[in-house]
């Protein structure tokens, strides 16, 4: 792996500077970041929030956690919010996952279904080569559908002065579009979900509804072979919307299985010091050796919250993504929102 490959590599667990020397941390937050860092991340803002709240506010810890059952109380809800969390999120999990428990007939459908686009794909070069993979197959659309909104370009030169502008115009649309998505594959994060975000990211519906303006408002003007060469644009993008819809349903399982299998991970070991310290403040066995020049009890109760709200934190992270990659596909399509 070069060193360029490393450099960005990295964007998954710090927010590295762009081309442009610009650093988008929201959108690493929300979209770029692997969710672990993101998880990291909100634990040490947690834990270190704890911690000032206790510098800037300071009150008898010790009175606190013996004379008063407020501690206790708040772990006590968590404990029973941690478990039910982790049954709720595993029972989505399971209702996404049975999409894949199918009788053989509709398996059978699926790989026909699978086997007619890439033929489909396969169609679109002289070559019949056909990606199996989101980067490939990127990098293929990119160049075909470049490729023939240029021969379309080509077609319609010649023509009456206001049908060259609006082709022309609709042309440089196209390519402003895939051109940007296919020097950026090559430079895009190299999980999995870099790529596939370059491909949600890309909308074709405008394209597409353009495409039948052309053809209804400017139908007695246009070339011979321009109706073909439109044609073959618009089948790109057919092609395109597939791949494009298939990536969102891949990462919505993807995501949603690792996210059950993070907080399953994550919510034994807060189980376990939750229940622990709980009994620990009942019988008033509590911690007096400092650590770092921090007060043994406020040290304490920040690592106990912290490590009681990682499951809730875990969630936050892994929701900040699905949520923010459905509102921004939402208007994808021939309606826009």
């Amino acid at each position: 792996m070069s060193v360029v490959d490393r450099y960005w590599g990295l964007r998954d667990w710090f927010p590295v500077p762009r081309r442009n020397g610009r650093v988008h941390v929201i959108r690493w937050i929300v979209l770029e970041a692997n969710r672990l860092a993101v998880t990291g991340a909100l634990l040490t803002v947690m834990f270190s929030a704890l911690m000032l709240i206790g510098w800037v506010w300071p009150f008898e810890m010790q009175r606190v956690l013996t004379e008063t059952p407020a501690v206790q109380t708040i772990l006590s809800s968590l404990l029973s919010g941690i478990i039910l969390l982790v049954s709720i999120v595993v029972s989505i999990n399971s209702t996404v996952l049975s999409h894949d428990i199918t009788s053989v007939e509709t398996q059978g459908n699926r790989i026909q279904g699978v086997m007619q686009f890439r033929q489909d794909i396969g169609r679109l070069t002289e070559s019949g080569e056909s990606p199996t993979d989101p980067t490939s197959f990127l990098n293929l659309m990119a160049s075909v559908i470049h490729d023939r909104a240029v021969a379309l370009d080509e077609v319609a030169t010649g023509s009456d002065e206001e049908l060259t502008g609006d082709i022309t115009e609709y042309v440089d649309q196209v390519i402003e579009t895939v051109e940007p998505l296919a020097d950026h594959v090559d430079s895009a994060s190299r999980t999995e979900f870099g790529i596939l975000w370059l491909g949600l990211e890309a909308d074709y519906g405008t394209f597409m509804d353009r495409s039948r303006t052309l053809r209804s408002s400017h139908g007695n003007e246009l070339p011979e072979t321009f109706g073909e060469q439109l044609d073959e644009l618009v089948q790109a993008f057919r092609l395109f919307a597939t791949g494009k819809e298939y990536f969102k349903t891949l990462y919505y399982t993807r995501e949603v299985s690792q996210l059950s299998r993070t907080l399953l991970v994550v919510s034994l070991p807060s189980i376990l010091v939750t229940a622990s310290a709980i009994l620990a403040i009942n019988a008033e066995l509590l911690p007096n050796a400092w650590v770092f020049g921090l007060p043994p009890l406020m040290s304490f109760v920040a690592t106990v919250f912290t490590v009681a709200l990682a499951p809730f934190l875990v969630l936050t992270a892994y929701m900040l993504r699905l949520t923010t990659v459905a509102q921004r596909t939402a208007g994808a399509g021939p309606f826009s929102l």
